[in-house]
């Protein structure tokens, strides 16, 4: 297993990495806890017999009640992952949280019905799961396989209860995705991801009210992850809708030289101070091929620096055209993880460098100006004789 970002690859799908996150490691306990004390309670339910139920201490059974249910919303993720694949979309990953699965998209399906149905098809596969746990659980009721029964009727009302949970329209939630697909044909993305986000916020707010009343710590969880996650959504579908406006050459930093290839590692510092930058791209007659930054220099021994060059501890660059949009710029830089991209020109020579400030200096530039037109036309509204 490789451990990326606080979580470790378990395996993939169709070269897309699965992943199970730190926080689920440490919540897995917890949730042991928590279903061996309804242990109980959920065999009344069953109508078992809890004297038939030996031989196990009810911790392990909520332990493996625990992991199942994760495999369970991990089959809720692949649902979401297929149909995304099959409609055209593009998924970077999908990865395993105390507070669920998160199969995140790099390009999500191109129309809005598609995306509606693939937020759907998530629950629909916990329903379906829920419905095969049931009728296992039917099927053992005529043995006297008490300890399958049990469990198959426990995961039944699990992902009963996943599948309906989903379905509540507290974006970004599933429900909440199939909101805002139903409402961009007439509000348009930014708008409906508005609304829905609104919606969202509302819901995470009645679930920390109610995870409060009845000292629920999960339901806590779960509203700070619904209401920081709509907040997320609607920021990045402004930022979206702003970048997919502008070519990279308008956010760009100008730079038609960067590091020699062959130069010094000294060199390559001295650059790096006076340029006030963290990397630079690394040229080869003005053309990138890598780039190298503080942290790799200063790796090296001072009494090196002067020997070595900057070709020696480069890394893979990734290069983007001045022509393309900010938005897809963005996804190449955050697909990529990488610090900058180079900004080319139609001949391939390096025109400029663009990195997360410039995009963030780039989206205050437009919003402000955008801000200022809207004021301007209203005002213009106003004084228009009627």
């Amino acid at each position: 297993m490789r451990e990326t970002r606080g979580a470790w690859k378990v395996g993939s799908l169709r070269g897309i990495p699965i992943r199970v996150h730190v926080s689920l490691l440490l919540v897995l306990p917890l949730l042991a806890y928590l279903f061996s004390g309804a242990f109980r309670r959920a065999a009344e339910v069953a109508n078992i017999p809890t004297a038939q139920l030996t031989g196990m201490a009810p911790v392990l059974w909520g332990l493996g009640v625990a992991v199942v249910l994760f495999v369970s919303i991990l089959v809720h993720e692949l649902a979401h992952t297929l149909y995304a694949l099959s409609r055209g979309g593009k998924v970077r990953s999908i990865t395993l949280m105390m507070v669920g699965g998160v199969s995140e998209l790099s390009e999500p399906p191109p129309r809005p019905r598609d995306e509606a149905l693939m937020a759907l098809v998530g629950p629909l596969a916990s329903l379906a799961l829920a419905g095969v746990f049931g009728l296992m659980a039917m099927a053992a009721a005529g043995t006297r396989s008490f300890h399958l029964q049990f469990a198959c009727f426990y995961l039944a009302g699990l992902n009963l209860f996943l599948g309906l949970f989903n379905l509540l329209p507290a974006f970004p939630m599933d429900g909440g995705r199939i909101l805002r697909a139903l409402l961009v044909g007439r509000l348009g993305v930014v708008r409906a991801t508005r609304v829905a986000s609104l919606v969202g916020r509302g819901f995470a707010v009645l679930f920390a009210v109610w995870g409060l009343v009845t000292l629920n710590p999960f339901l806590l969880v779960i509203a700070f992850f619904i209401f920081m996650g709509a907040e997320g959504e609607a920021r990045q579908a402004r930022m979206k809708a702003v970048l997919e406006r502008v070519r990279v050459v308008e956010l760009m930093t100008p730079r038609i030289s960067g590091v020699e290839v062959q130069a010094s590692l000294e060199q390559a510092l001295w650059d790096l101070r006076r340029e006030r930058r963290v990397a630079l791209p690394v040229t080869d007659e003005g053309r990138p091929v890598g780039w190298v930054g503080v942290e790799e220099v200063r790796g090296v021994p001072d009494a090196e620096r002067l020997s070595r060059t900057a070709r020696e501890v480069m890394h893979p660059l990734s290069v983007v055209s001045t022509e393309e949009n900010g938005w897809r710029a963005l996804q190449h830089m955050g697909e990529s993880a990488v610090p900058l991209l180079a900004v080319v020109d139609m001949e391939g020579r390096l025109a400029g460098t663009l990195d997360a400030d410039d995009v963030q200096r780039g989206m205050a530039l437009l919003q402000t100006r955008e801000e200022r037109a809207e004021r301007e036309a209203r005002r213009w509204r106003q004084e228009r004789p009627a």
